[in-house]
């Protein structure tokens, strides 16, 4: 099997080249790498399982998305996400069974969005951002690993939510990112103008409101190690120390 997670960052700003770098390295390297494969004279590849977003579903504050939902984000994100999955589905033509996974919000000590969301509660200065109420469907990096190789092993093929159980809202993120770090959180929301005006458009990306399920992999056997924001929070929280 092949496991694909190649991609440039999207928490950089998202001038013209960067916009174009976020496109082409998902699909060039799909691109390589189906080219590869098609006169490869090795023993047959059999799977592909590969890595998407959760950002391809409409922002909404009360939709409850599904890998069957056919309803598409209309911006920048939406596009390259659905040009993302259709070259991953272009290797069915090779015989090899993609696998999508439609990852959500990451959390890992060792990078990410995370460590980003820590450092201004630690220092004091955290807060919620915009209304607070959208959505953050979230995974932590341990059961994202375990999902992608049960994906592998379990031969299933299609697509897949790469989210944990209880997505939370940005506003109950904050937190119990605050209650674990044990700081006060006493500032008001940021709002949304503030932050477009720092990070311009790919401030899109802190507002937009996904609610996602994970019933699918459930139904096919996978368990969650970390299946609420608090345990994942504490389990990361001790390895930050």
């Amino acid at each position: 099997a092949i496991i694909n997670l190649a991609g440039a960052s999207v928490a950089k700003r998202w001038t013209k080249a960067h916009k174009e770098k976020i496109l082409n390295s998902r699909i060039r390297s799909l691109k390589t790498l189906y080219a590869g494969l098609e006169g490869a004279k090795t023993p047959k590849i059999e799977t592909l399982v590969s890595a998407s977003a959760i950002g391809i579903y409409p922002s909404s504050l009360t939709e409850y998305y599904t890998e069957d939902t056919t309803a598409k984000e209309a911006g920048f994100l939406g596009y390259v996400v659905e040009q993302w999955e259709g070259e991953i589905l272009e290797f069915e033509k090779l015989d090899i069974r993609p696998v999508v996974v439609r990852i959500g919000l990451v959390l890992s000590e060792q990078g990410g969005a995370l460590p980003q969301m820590v450092k201004p509660v630690k220092n004091y200065v955290g807060a919620a951002l915009g209304s607070g109420e959208q959505w953050q469907s979230w995974i932590h990096l341990e059961d994202l690993a375990r999902l992608f190789l049960f994906l592998t092993e379990k031969k299933l093929n299609g697509i897949f939510n790469g989210v944990a159980p209880n997505p939370v809202t940005n506003k109950r993120l904050t937190r119990e990112i605050a209650k674990v770090f044990e700081r006060p959180l006493f500032l008001p929301n940021i709002p949304e103008f503030i932050m477009r005006l720092i990070l311009g458009e790919m401030a899109t990306i802190l507002f937009s409101s996904h609610r996602v399920s994970c019933q699918k992999a459930e139904k096919h056997g996978f368990n969650f190690q970390f299946q609420n924001i608090c345990s994942a929070l504490q389990d990361l929280h001790k390895r930050w120390q």
